[in-house]
Parts: structure tokens; sequence; C-alpha cells
């Protein structure tokens, strides 16, 4: 046994201990201990700021890309965001509380559904150091010990986030090792939490398709997978056309590096004539390249051709695929057949027509008249979010508290037997 392996192994024991005794802590001490943790993290913004900008310049020395520079970047104002959420979730009620549902037997049984936390879960991101403090948050308001391991390019900002947060849990009195993370960048790290099946119960896994499909091909523990964001757009014949332009133009620009950013604008052939010149010249003035079908280019001669992999692409830069329908029929078979799953939008004035698309397009979530960047756990009242999930088992969309936590039955009888 490597030392290596021997050291992840210890982590994951401890966690396991930890979570045992975690799920009895009443939730006044979990979130007094969150928000002691927010509190610390705005008094140390300028550490975290030190850490980040050395994170900054070794990812600018190995060519990062724009996208993943910008997952990156913290600053002032993202640190306070981080710390607001954290807030946010210790501000939630209690996930454990209370019952699901009960009821009572033929047989005079007592019988309740209660929530209890998962237990160990193991977040493994990449890119962006955020992730540390949400997922710790939500982990531990929801009772749940939590390893996290991010990536290499990453890791002096992870490493103070989580140093800050396992001293806050600390002095809370939480149990030890609570919270922890995986400092190794070594992919031998992750292959051997990858195989802790008796002492981790749950995997997450954000980032690119690449590290997904990785950790789900190779984990003997259950995984919640967060696969590509093919965001779509479908612009209705029955669309108000001032409002599809902000719709489109919010979800390809305002962060096109997300995964609930926009990929493919889909238009109605009755609506391409006076919609695609609107959108096209706001999105060009803001830099986006756009690549069409042939009756796009019909209508904007300068956009390029698209291509079949342009369908399928997850961009996350200011890239977009354009493509004229002849239905709102064709839209949504085109989504289903080249979309992820993860988030798609129609806008329509004609609510049969909305709602035959809300029903059948099959995505963890579909908006109306609203642009797909609201796919956030924060944007939905979760605090924050340990990811968006496009798994159709246990947890859809974004995942917070509730998602966190599985449930035992609790069966109170009076001295039957059967």
């Amino acid at each position: 046994m490597s030392e290596m392996t021997k050291d992840i192994t210890a982590m994951c024991s401890a966690a396991k201990a930890a979570a045992r005794q975690l799920a009895g802590i009443d939730d006044e001490n979990r979130s007094a201990a969150l928000v002691a943790a927010a509190r610390r993290m705005r008094a140390e913004t300028g550490r975290i700021i030190a850490e980040n900008e050395a994170d900054l310049a070794a990812g600018r020395e190995a060519g990062l890309s724009t996208a993943l520079m910008d997952r990156l970047r913290l600053d002032g104002p993202r640190i306070e965001a981080m710390a607001a959420g954290v807030e946010t979730v210790a501000a939630l009620d209690d996930p454990l509380a209370g019952t699901l549902e009960q009821w009572r037997t033929e047989a005079g049984l007592e019988i309740a559904r209660t929530p209890i936390p998962i237990g160990v879960v193991a977040i493994i991101y990449e890119s962006r150091p955020n992730v540390t403090a949400d997922a710790a948050s939500l982990c531990i308001k929801s009772g749940n010990a939590v390893l996290l391991k991010g990536g290499k390019e990453a890791i002096g900002s992870n490493s103070v986030i989580a140093d800050l947060f396992i001293e806050e849990l600390d002095a809370a009195g939480l149990p030890a090792h609570t919270a922890q993370l995986v400092r190794s960048v070594e992919r031998e790290a992750t292959h051997v939490m990858l195989a802790q099946d008796e002492l981790i119960d749950l995997i997450i896994p954000r980032g690119g398709p690449g590290l997904v499909r990785a950790i789900a091909e190779h984990s003997r523990i259950p995984v919640i997978k967060h696969y590509e964001g093919v965001c779509h757009t479908y612009v209705d014949s029955s669309a108000d056309l001032g409002m599809a332009a902000d719709i489109a133009f919010n979800a390809k620009v305002q962060r096109p590096g997300v995964c609930n950013a926009m990929e493919n604008l889909l238009v109605h052939e009755d609506a391409a004539t006076a919609f695609l010149p609107l959108i096209s010249e706001r999105l060009i003035a803001a830099g986006v390249e756009l690549r069409g079908c042939e009756r796009t280019r019909e209508l904007l001669p300068e956009t390029a051709a698209a291509n079949e992999e342009d369908w399928t692409a997850e961009y996350l830069d200011l890239i977009l695929a354009v493509k004229v329908v002849d239905s709102l029929d064709s839209a949504i078979d085109f989504i289903n057949t080249h979309g992820s799953g993860h988030s798609d939008c129609i806008v329509a004035s004609d609510e049969q027509r909305a709602g035959r698309f809300l029903a059948a397009v099959d995505s963890a979530v579909v908006f109306e008249n609203a642009s797909t960047r609201f796919n956030d756990g924060y944007e939905f009242g979760f605090g924050a979010e340990v990811g968006i999930s496009t798994n159709r088992l246990h947890a859809r969309g974004p995942m917070g508290l509730r998602e966190l936590t599985t449930y035992k039955y609790v069966v109170r009888g009076q001295g039957q037997v059967r």
C-alpha cells in the first residue's frame, strides 16, 4: 500500500467517524459554525486574493482558457458573494427536521419517513475555488462530512479557504475532520478515493465532461453526474421578439464560461426574418462568433457555417450555434437529440405551445420566458449548490440541502407481531 493510499484511506476513515457524530449535532450549532466561517472569509479577503493571484499567474503560464481563468478568478465582490452564500445556507431551515410523511397501517403500526444525512460526501472539482465554500457549507448544514478535492490550478485558493473553514468548525466544537481538503494534486489520489466504497457514500464531480466521465467509469461509489451544459433557447413563432432578444443575449453573453450559458439558439422560421438580424447585431457587438445552418446564413450571410459538431458543443466561450427550425416539434426533437439535459428555454406568448415545450423537453430544468442562466442553486433559493445534476435518479437540477439528504423509516408499535 502506497503512502498516498494510506493517507487518503485515513482521511476517509476520519470523515466516516465525523459523519456519525455530526448527525447528532443540532442545526443551531452547525449553522453557527457556518456563520463564523463566513465572517472569517471576509476578514481574510486579502489573504484569499493573494493565494488566488498566485493560482492565476500559474494558470496564465499554463495557458488556461479564458473560461477556466474566469472560473478560477476571485476578487473582493466574489469573496463577498461566497461569504454571503454561506450565511444564506446557514439561515435556511434545518433539512433534517421533522418528518417527510407519516401514516398508520392496518396492523396499528405508526410509520414515519424521516430525513437523514447521506453520510460522507466527496466533491471532486476543477477550477472554481468557490466550490470549496459552497460544498462545505451545504454538506455541513445537512449533517454530512465532506471530502473536498479541487484541481491543481486552484490549489492555493482552495487551501486557504478550506483552512479558514476548518479552523472555524473546530473552534465551534464540530467533530474533527467534518471537512477535509485532499491537498494532493496527483491523479492517484482521486483513484484511491474512488475505491473507498466502504467509507465514502457519494461522489459529486464538478468539472468538464472528461473529468465527470472518468470518475463515473472508475468509481465504486455512487456518482451524481453533471455532464456538459449544452443549453438551448428556442424562439417560438408566438414570441415577443424584444423579450426574446433580451433573454438570448443574457443567456449567451452575461457569463459565457459557465454550464448554464446558452450554446444553441433555435428560431422558428416564422420569426427568423425579423428576429435574427435583431439579435445578431447585439451578439456580434458583444464579440460573439456566430455559426449557423444554411437557412440562418441566408438571412445572415456573414455567419460562418455550422457543422454537426457545433450542435453538441459546449463552447463555454463567446461562440453560438444558430439554427432555424420549421416547427415547435422540430425544436423539441432537436433539443432532445443534441442537448445535454441541462437547461433549455422557450420564449413564447402562446401558453399552449409553451406548455408543450415544458412537458416534452427532457432536461433537468426547463424555462418559459426566462434565461437559462437562472439554473443555479442560489437563484433557486438553495443558498448555494454542490452541482447541477443531469442524473435521473435521486437528484436532478441544482443540488441544495434536500438533495444532500436521504431518509429512513421509523416504525412504532405496541407489541405487534406478524
